[in-house]
């Protein structure tokens, strides 16, 4: 009797916990679109596109490492054959955007899949370098490739109009298109963080071997997240490359799953809104320190090395932590 006396309150304790959480969460959106809104008039569009391009990619990517624990070194072969394929799909066959961008994030579904499942039989460091030699494999096929351009990419890159009347050649309007699809991008992770596959998934990352012993086949679920993160980043990929009307060897290059590992550990890995921070970080950094010339990579280095050294949880985790809260 004494035992459920005591259960009873733990247990409303940490469902009030959880309606805190997810208020808190409530807020935290409402306050994003709110600025989602009033970001064009704040900076220069196609910037905010590009933050808001790569933050998704660094989502993508968190989605993988933070709540699966898998550490891929080879994501710049999603996000960057989507763009490929979706800059093809718009200029040549002359698709409407809509229907590019989908041909692109097909492509980087199946290759999620078929890299993946070849990946996910190793682990750690072993899974890592599989998942890099891939995207070598997939930045050599990009360089030799006819369709890819070669060493000049892919270039002017029709807009065209979205559903064949919404015009996407002002950069405020394709800005608001970006803008909608990355926040639902956002909330669907969100879900899936918070979802049973989700808490299957965190179990699986803590102790894989005890997951396999409640009988979830940690494979699975490891290949399904592996997908779901391909996927995402090739949404990302092939926004990027209608946004800035081109692709490029950088998209498929190493220093791109460089990249948006570094934006990722900088905003807090295994939170829903630190990859957004180190993503935005990141970017600015690129486009403001352009003038200092190779030093830009000095500096994001050094940057790197203050986040792993004061505060290994990243900026939002550091938050996180200050406030008792998850983010």
């Amino acid at each position: 009797m004494a035992s459920e006396t005591e259960t009873i309150p733990f247990e409303e304790t940490e469902f009030a916990g959880r309606s805190r959480s997810n208020v808190h969460h409530a807020f935290i959106f409402a306050g994003l679109a709110v600025l989602l809104l009033a970001a064009p008039f704040l900076v220069y569009p196609v910037f905010a596109m590009k933050v808001l391009c790569f933050a998704l990619f660094a989502s993508a990517f968190n989605l993988l490492l933070g709540y699966g624990g898998l550490l891929s070194f080879g994501h710049a072969a999603y996000f960057g054959m989507a763009s490929y394929v979706s800059a093809h799909a718009a200029k040549v066959w002359g698709l409407n955007p809509e229907l590019a961008i989908l041909s692109g994030v097909g492509v980087a579904i199946v290759l999620g899949a078929v890299f993946g499942a070849i990946a996910i039989r190793r682990q750690g460091i072993y899974f890592a370098m599989v998942t890099l030699a891939f995207a070598q494999m997939v930045f050599f096929f990009a360089l030799q490739a006819q369709f890819t351009g070669g060493e000049d990419g892919i270039q002017a890159v029709p807009r065209g109009a979205l559903f064949g009347f919404i015009y996407l050649r002002d950069d405020r309007t394709l800005y608001y298109i970006v803008a909608a699809v990355f926040f639902l991008a956002l909330l669907f992770i969100y879900r899936v963080i918070h979802s049973p596959f989700g808490q299957i998934l965190k179990a699986i990352r803590d102790n894989e071997p005890r997951a396999v012993s409640l009988g979830y086949r940690a494979n699975h679920y490891k290949l399904i997240v592996f997908v779901l993160s391909a996927g995402l980043s090739g949404l990302a990929g092939a926004m990027k490359a209608i946004v800035f009307q081109l692709a490029s060897l950088t998209d498929v290059h190493w220093a791109m799953s460089g990249e948006v590992v570094l934006m990722t550990l900088i905003g807090g890995m295994g939170t829903v809104f630190g990859p957004m921070v180190g993503a935005a970080i990141v970017v600015t950094m690129q486009n403001y320190l352009a003038e200092f010339g190779a030093w830009v990579t000095v500096i994001q280095g050094t940057i790197f090395v203050v986040c792993v050294l004061l505060f290994r949880e990243g900026i939002v985790g550091l938050i996180a932590r200050i406030v008792r809260r998850p983010l």
